[in-house]
């Protein structure tokens, strides 16, 4: 069975490795991205350079988009030299942004308009897990659209869940979202409180890395900040974006989340501190100043 041309738009931390992962897989690449140095590594491999995301959406059966906001997205599909202007029926995107739910439904509504399938379908995992081809990815939107783009999704993730309609896979994001936000919170509390109270940390991690505390979290962020290593498998400005997205949501919805509101806080405090670059596990710095540290 012939393997469909699959195109890339967005090559940053995420991007990059998970478009090198389809290249590895044997699939013909064609890829778009606004600064030329981000393109270089995937052209050494073979990747061809479309000018615009409307010439990318020419070429390609099954297209994937990784940027970093709503308008971002809704600019590459919508926009001016946008997919749609060149997209074509039965061709399928996929998007691995991490957006508002509402907006991948209003995008998935225009572009079903030309015969588009969009699949809204946001990670976890971050660097690390782009480079392994182990993500978690959470997918909003067709059956038959999902089917058609699973052996690619296969390539870059391990746990592949076909959430519901559009949007469904945004709504899996944010709740994974609420979840790593406020545990790394509580995991930056903890190793505070254990350091205050002159006991040592790293061995108080060890500890509850084997009862019910241990977590993922536990494990890879507790590492950064005990080593006071901050450099971001997924940067604080971007976890802000994505935090303003579950609490703008909550609103719409007239919930309560008084959990994810304080974590809120933490972050915006973070890039208050001219952190926006570092790893959301430096929220341990807003907890040390608030202690007095």
């Amino acid at each position: 069975m012939t393997k469909p041309v699959v195109g890339y738009i967005g090559l940053g931390i995420m991007g990059r490795p998970t478009a090198l992962n389809l290249i590895k897989a044997g699939y013909t690449l064609h890829v778009y991205a606004r600064r030329a140095a981000s393109l270089a590594p995937l052209l050494a491999e073979g990747a061809q350079a479309a000018a615009s995301p409307c010439e990318l959406a020419r070429v390609a059966d099954i297209l994937f988009v990784n940027v970093s906001d709503t308008p971002d997205v809704e600019q590459v599909l919508l926009g001016e030299q946008g997919v749609i202007e060149a997209g074509r029926a039965g061709q399928v995107v996929v998007d691995m942004s991490t957006i508002a739910p509402l907006a991948a439904r209003q995008m998935a509504e225009r572009l079903a308009e030309r015969g588009i399938d969009l699949l809204d379908a946001p990670v976890s995992g971050g660097e690390a897990g782009a480079i392994a081809g182990t993500l978690s990815i959470m997918v909003g939107g067709k059956a038959s659209a999902f089917e058609r783009a699973l052996p690619l999704l296969q390539v870059l993730g391990k746990n592949i869940v076909h959430v519901g309609d559009s949007g469904a896979g945004q709504v899996a994001k944010a709740c994974n979202q609420i979840v790593v936000a406020g545990t790394i919170a509580a995991v930056a509390e903890a190793l505070t409180f254990a350091r205050r109270s002159d006991v040592d940390a790293a061995k108080v991690r060890d500890a509850l890395m084997g009862g019910f505390a241990g977590s993922k979290i536990l494990e890879v962020h507790g590492k950064r900040m005990l080593d006071g290593d901050f450099r971001p498998g997924f940067k604080s400005r971007l976890h802000q974006k994505d935090m303003h997205i579950v609490l703008e949501t909550a609103r719409q919805l007239g919930l309560a989340l008084p959990i994810s509101s304080q974590t809120t806080q933490l972050i915006n405090a973070l890039l208050g501190l001219g952190q926006g670059e570092m790893d959301s596990s430096a929220m341990i710095k807003v907890i040390e100043r608030m202690s007095g540290d």
